[in-house]
């Protein structure tokens, strides 16, 4: 009867010993990993860069549903990873970097020539990526998202600067995408040229670990 107890103690310890393992390991996952999906974690530190979907652009139109504006076949961005908790959770990245070719770039505004530059102000931005998939970026306290547009006309320079309160996008492990989707910017200075709201769409793929050998892509858990 003793041997039996024993052995009974033995195999319930076994299980639980057993059972605590298994969800310890699932937490483990971060919410950001490479390689796929509960892949290898990313480290804090790492940094991410992605350039324009292939075959996409980068468009500032002046509606949410028009096509008059700005448009770039040519922009990119750089993020370093400040936290990578346990999914499901939130990570967090520091938006260091985000730029536009403006030789990649056209416009159809009536009485603009041509895009001299665009250049996004007020970096680092707080960039959060949930394991939902929502994107969320937000500027420094005090301070705003801001984006400086140079159009050439035929009387000269043109500068137009837009504002926005923060930006939401959607992550996406089907081609490692980051999307934003009619981003709302409100002129704060510029000529009448400058249209007043400018709408915000680009789609970033693949988002790769540049910090990594090989550039491995990036999974959100």
């Amino acid at each position: 009867m003793r041997t039996r107890s024993l052995l009974a103690v033995a195999g319930v310890v076994a299980a639980l010993s057993v059972s605590a393992t298994v969800p310890s390991s699932a937490a483990d996952t971060p919410v950001l990993t490479t390689g796929s999906a509960g892949g290898t974690p990313v480290a804090v530190g790492d940094v991410l860069n992605a350039s324009l979907a292939s075959g996409t652009a980068a468009t500032l139109y002046s509606s949410s549903t028009g096509t008059s504006g700005v448009s770039c076949s040519s922009s990119t961005f750089t993020a370093a990873v400040t936290d990578n908790p346990a999914a499901p959770g939130t990570a967090t990245e520091s938006l260091t970097g985000h730029t536009f070719d403006s030789a990649s770039c056209t416009s159809n505004v009536v009485g603009v020539l041509g895009v001299t530059g665009i250049t996004v102000d007020n970096l680092p931005y707080s960039t959060t990526v949930s394991s939902d998939g929502t994107v969320a970026v937000a500027p420094a306290a005090g301070s705003s998202i801001q984006t400086t547009v140079k159009l050439r006309t035929l009387l000269g320079t043109v500068t137009c600067v837009y504002r926005a309160a923060g930006l939401s996008g959607t992550a996406s492990n089907t081609d490692n995408s980051i999307a934003f989707t009619n981003q709302q910017f409100t002129k704060f200075s510029g000529s009448s040229l400058c249209f007043a709201s400018g709408w915000f769409t680009a789609k970033y793929a693949p988002v790769s670990d540049t910090s990594q050998e090989g550039g491995p892509t990036v999974y959100v858990n």
